[in-house]
């Protein structure tokens, strides 16, 4: 047989487009027979997912289970259940200066969203997306990474299969790839990754005023003074930031507590880490890698000079890096560092940018007032992770710092509250999906008026104006 021809970037987009004109993603049951084909996709091909993964990410499998399947698994049955009421028309208010008439909103899909996915989650952050694009009733563009090249071969594999009417179209490849791609027009576009890309995105969108869904990351932070809780928290910091190595765009990036109490919870780290990895990680089948060599170079080159506390282990053949724990000088008096503790200008390196690897920092500071100064210092975190016992403090971040999420006692468990939703705001993202959140990111919702021609009140609006009618109309209004 011999092999269809790979069409062209703009061709896809274009095809796309055509299903969506004919008007074929918009009735109710065919958006949720494309969720259910999602669902199978998923459900029918675990093993090769958790395969893929494993050779793109060393992911266990049920680290591939947790964090990338079952947690879109839960947004397609979220969106299958609440589809039709999410669908449905509302009323809305009229007012009095316009009766009688009625009104109501209407949603409607947009037209064609490109996803753009990273590849530390290359199925949760391209599919999770393309529930609510689905739901929705629009058509996809998918590009996954090619620096996660198993994985985006088994979607652009898979894709064709439970999607045959085109609905959604998989572009594999890279820099060049996605560059065409930005040249076409969408009616909506998701970025997930760096800042610097997502600029890229964004000015590539303003072409044809295409809004877009970013979700840029940053430095997470965390606070800690939970000294009753010491060996819990320990434990819930330690799964939260070396998951996927560090991998994750709302891993703890840097902790900060009282010098007193830096020994204690370098120590309960430690005792975690080992109860979770063993005293090798090297050797867990649950502990992953550097995705490749330029992010493992550049990883082990922050270590250069520091204070390691905790592991610092690393081969680059098996791109290892060990969960490791640093410590950072106190950066000043309280009443505020001569130089930036955070961003470009701080005085280490390990607080100049994300660290997005298995690499945690631990800051002293004297207190949490001066922890909130530190995080307002710089772009505002896409989650800010709190552990303490004391009401007075969670407010105190709540209220005096801006954050994407602000989770207590727990870090990364945000990302699979499918009610909520998930973004960042100012430099870590713009917009937000997840549940009904990616219903209205993927929507438009239209009003619809009807003013009935009988009872013309609208001859008050019209001329000739007098005083009295004037009057009349802005009691009314």
């Amino acid at each position: 047989m011999t092999p269809q021809p790979v069409p062209t970037v703009p061709q896809t987009v274009a095809d796309a487009r055509h299903l969506f004109d004919a008007g074929r993603t918009r009735p109710i049951a065919a958006r949720a027979g494309r969720l259910r084909a999602l669902r199978a996709l998923l459900t029918e091909n675990q093993p090769a997912f958790e395969a893929a993964l494993w050779q793109d990410l060393h992911k266990s499998a049920g680290e591939a289970q947790l964090t990338e399947l079952n947690v879109t698994l839960a947004e397609i049955d979220h969106a299958l259940r609440h589809l039709r009421r999410w669908a449905r028309p509302r009323r809305g208010p009229v007012p009095a200066a316009l009766w009688p008439a009625r009104a109501r909103t209407v949603s409607e899909p947009l037209g064609v969203v490109l996803v753009i996915a990273p590849w530390n989650y290359p199925v949760q952050l391209l599919l999770n997306p393309l529930v609510g694009v689905l739901a929705a009733g629009n058509a996809a563009v998918l590009k996954p990474s090619e620096l996660a090249p198993a994985t985006s071969a088994l979607i652009a594999r898979l894709v064709p299969r439970y999607f045959a009417d085109g609905a959604v179209r998989v572009v594999e490849g890279g820099v060049p790839e996605t560059t065409e791609l930005l040249l076409q027009r969408f009616d909506h576009i998701v970025f997930t990754g760096s800042g610097t890309v997502g600029r890229i995105v964004m000015r590539a969108a303003a072409e044809h005023l295409t809004p877009v869904t970013l979700e840029l990351g940053g430095k997470s932070p965390v606070w800690f003074d939970d000294d009753a809780h010491l060996h819990q928290a320990a434990r819930r910091l330690a799964w939260a930031k070396f998951t996927n190595a560090g991998q994750t765009c709302v891993a703890p990036d840097y902790v900060m507590t009282t010098p007193d109490r830096i020994p204690a919870l370098v120590d309960a780290l430690h005792r975690a880490i080992t109860d979770m990895w063993g005293a090798d990680p090297r050797t867990s089948g649950d502990y992953g890698r550097i995705v490749n060599e330029r992010q493992f170079d550049r990883l082990t080159a922050l270590l250069r000079g520091t204070e390691v506390a905790i592991g610092g282990e690393h081969d680059r053949a098996d791109r290892y890096l060990a969960p490791t724990v640093v410590t950072v000088p106190a950066p000043g008096p309280d009443s505020g560092p001569a130089r930036p503790v955070l961003g470009p200008e701080a005085p280490h390196p390990l607080l100049r940018e994300e660290i997005f690897g298995p690499v945690l920092p631990i800051l002293a500071v004297n207190s949490a007032e001066r922890a909130a100064q530190v995080i307002n210092s710089w772009d505002k975190p896409l989650a800010l992770y709190v552990f303490t016992s004391s009401a007075r403090t969670r407010r105190l971040f709540e209220q005096q710092t801006s954050s994407g999420a602000v989770v207590h006692d727990a870090g990364l468990i945000h990302v699979a509250a499918t009610g909520l939703p998930f973004g960042g705001v100012g430099a870590s993202g713009i917009g937000s999906y997840h549940g009904v959140y990616s219903w209205r990111a993927f929507s438009h919702l239209k009003p619809v008026v009807h003013k009935p021609l009988l009872m013309d009140t609208l001859r008050l609006a019209q001329p000739p104006f007098t005083r009295r009618r004037l009057g009349l109309v802005k009691r009314l209004m």
